[in-house]
């Protein structure tokens, strides 16, 4: 079995799991309890929530706890409009679904949304950007890295020309880039991202919340770890988190020259050949590389290598089930590129046997279904 769809999910880590399991044995009271054991519980959390407040240079208010990314992002988005019924929101054409969905439900409702283009390398205009913004509170959502090809967009640079408006808030979804490459998030006001694209568990996310920045929560209840997020604390989950992070940015530059090799053996074997075209570009992450395959078709391709046990995505796991992928479209506006777009995404678990493998198969279904 050969995977290459860590951008969709990865595998736990065992130290996190272990740190997990026991975690769910030692503290099992609920943190707001007033008792000794809850009151055990609560500093475990607020160890980790510490933690995370000192990488990204917040307080510890600030750091909310969520399911992950989907119910972090429509917290941003929809947390921020509740509050302010005459704002503004502006976002990208090549945004995860977490983000576009809950744009275009607002949009049905009557909100005012602008949707920015981007370049053939995946980048929005800034002037564009600005000439968007009026006197309305506005919320601004740019990814800091697309899902599907892996492009780093400019947040550092986005970040600090958006400082200078009073009446604007900065977010990005840092899902895809935490643990990969290094951001400076100092002038963004809200982040958010889970630990299962860096193995970690699923179920669980964040969204670093500046305190200049005032949300209405969208899950309502009783005493949580934060007032933007009610519900009982997943007290293991939450404590994995810290687990994740620490083993993501410890190896992260270790992890990134080894994943930078297997993206130039499997670019180099891939240009070989004719029909193949290149969606992912030099501002993209190691761990991703998107290719396109003229006439063609995606699924039936993945499906043809996942005969052979090898696991690809066609693109984003969480976009819609449509013929071609919305991202290689905004990027290339051709559409057998966007029908054809296959998503390759490595890990420092990948080997090279293990691409040696995905190529001997690639060779078979591209010249199968070419001929």
């Amino acid at each position: 079995m050969v995977y290459l769809d860590y951008a969709a999910n990865c595998p736990v880590d065992k130290k996190v799991l272990e740190d997990f399991n026991l975690n769910s044995i030692l503290y099992y009271a609920n943190p707001n309890s007033s008792h000794k054991l809850g009151i055990e519980a609560k500093e475990k959390i607020d160890e980790t929530t510490k933690y995370i407040a000192d990488i990204f240079k917040c307080n510890i208010d600030d750091v909310i706890y969520t399911s992950g990314s989907t119910e972090s992002n429509n917290l941003v988005i929809k947390g921020f409009a509740e509050l302010n019924k005459d704002c503004h929101i502006i976002t990208t054409e090549i945004e995860h679904s977490s983000i576009i969905s809950p744009c275009n439900y607002l949009l049905s409702k009557g909100y005012n949304i602008d949707i920015l283009p981007v370049n053939e390398n995946g980048q929005i205009d800034i002037n564009n950007l600005e000439s968007l913004i009026d006197d309305k509170k506005t919320l601004v959502s740019i990814t800091c890295v697309e899902s599907e090809t892996g492009i780093v967009l400019d947040i550092e640079e986005i970040a600090k020309v958006l400082k200078k408006y009073d009446n604007v808030v900065f977010h990005t979804d840092a899902t895809q880039a935490i643990g990969k490459v290094n951001i400076n998030f100092e002038n963004v006001d809200m982040i958010t991202f889970a630990t299962h694209k860096i193995y970690g568990i699923n179920g669980v996310g964040v969204l670093i919340k500046r305190d200049n920045v005032k949300l209405l929560p969208i899950i309502h209840g009783g005493k949580s770890t934060s007032k933007y997020r009610s519900g009982t604390p997943a007290l293991a989950l939450i404590l994995s988190i810290k687990k994740t992070l620490e083993l993501a940015l410890n190896n992260m530059d270790k992890n990134n020259e080894y994943i930078k090799d297997l993206n130039k053996y499997l670019k180099d074997k891939l240009s070989k050949y004719p029909d193949v075209y290149f969606n992912s570009t030099d501002k993209s992450i190691y761990n991703t590389l998107n290719i396109s395959i003229k006439g063609i078709n995606s699924k039936e391709f993945a499906s043809k290598l996942e005969d052979y046990d090898i696991y690809i995505s066609t693109k984003s796991a969480c976009s819609s089930d449509k013929n071609i992928s919305k991202v290689i479209y905004a990027l290339t506006k051709d559409e057998q590129r966007s029908a054809s777009s296959l998503r390759i995404s490595l890990s420092h678990l990948t080997t090279k046997d293990e691409l040696d493998e995905f190529l001997r198969c690639f060779d078979i279904v591209y010249n199968q279904l070419k001929n």
